[in-house]
């Protein structure tokens, strides 16, 4: 039977607004020069993802973005398969110690959830955290639907649009960005967050939150593309993924099976087209 979502006690209150970035005293040297000065710094938080009152991953992410942040992980991580089997979701706060993020969802996936339960501890820039087996690490290859071929200039144009819309990274200097970019290059959607895993999910929490058609699309990462940054894109049907800085080949190979063009070292004009390239055009 599963256990209803509670309302929080009086140590545990719904979130309004939890920081982002902080600000910090810093001794900073300067040639010879030096000086004491105050410096913003990005925050990260232990975040619990509660399913039906059971606890099942703990991430250290930049407490932003929170709802679209569990919609995304529990999709990407197979958790739901649809947006329909969320029935709530309760981001609050769980006294000093971080965040909990009460998820209510539908009793055929929390009986597979357990079935496969596993326990995660968080780390920034962590992939597989406490997968259990070599097994578990590998989903099963999801072909992504055809994506309508870009100009390289669409691609172009998005990278140089992409850091007037990097609010956080703008004031602190930290954290990475996930990019909905539509055909033309004009950046649709961003997400923010310490963690380039979890940008992304919280990119495609918001995606699927408010509806949209894969292939009508790209998305841009600001980091390099690791296995899992493809995997997480292939679960939510995105053909096309550019990074700014080096795939790895585990993430060429997924992208290849995949049907995904994957392209990195996205900076300025130049860019490496890893797999499919045909959908960009000369």
């Amino acid at each position: 039977m599963e256990c209803p979502v509670p309302k929080p006690p009086e140590d545990r209150e719904p979130i309004e607004h939890w920081p982002d970035r902080s600000e910090v005293q810093a001794r900073q040297f300067d040639g010879g020069h030096v000086s004491v000065r105050a410096d913003q710094v990005i925050e990260e938080t232990p975040i619990a993802l509660v399913y039906n009152c059971v606890s099942h991953a703990v991430m250290l992410a930049t407490p932003t973005d929170l709802i679209d942040f569990a919609l995304g992980f529990s999709l990407t991580e197979g958790i739901l398969r649809s947006v329909e089997e969320l029935l709530d979701c309760d981001p609050v706060l769980a006294g000093e110690e971080g965040i909990e993020i009460r998820l209510s969802i539908s009793g055929w996936r929390f009986a597979e959830l357990k079935e496969r339960r596993r326990t995660l501890s968080g780390k920034t820039g962590c992939g597989l955290c406490g997968v259990e087996s070599l097994k578990a690490v590998a989903q099963p290859v999801r072909r992504v639907s055809s994506v309508c071929p870009l100009e390289p200039g669409a691609i172009v144009r998005a990278l140089a649009d992409l850091p007037s819309h990097q609010l956080l990274f703008r004031a602190t200097g930290g954290g990475h960005a996930a990019a909905w970019v539509d055909a033309d290059g004009r950046i649709d959607l961003v997400r923010e967050d310490v963690g380039r895993h979890n940008a992304l999910d919280k990119l495609i929490g918001a995606l699927h939150r408010r509806g949209f058609r894969p292939h009508e699309g790209f998305v841009i990462c600001t980091s390099r593309a690791s296995f899992e940054m493809v995997q997480k894109s292939m679960s939510a049907g995105i053909g096309l993924l550019v990074a700014v800085s080096a795939p790895t080949g585990a993430a060429v190979r997924l992208a290849e099976q995949a049907g995904m063009t994957l392209i990195g070292f996205a900076r300025g004009e130049r860019m490496m087209v890893y797999s499919h390239p045909d959908r960009v055009l000369p």
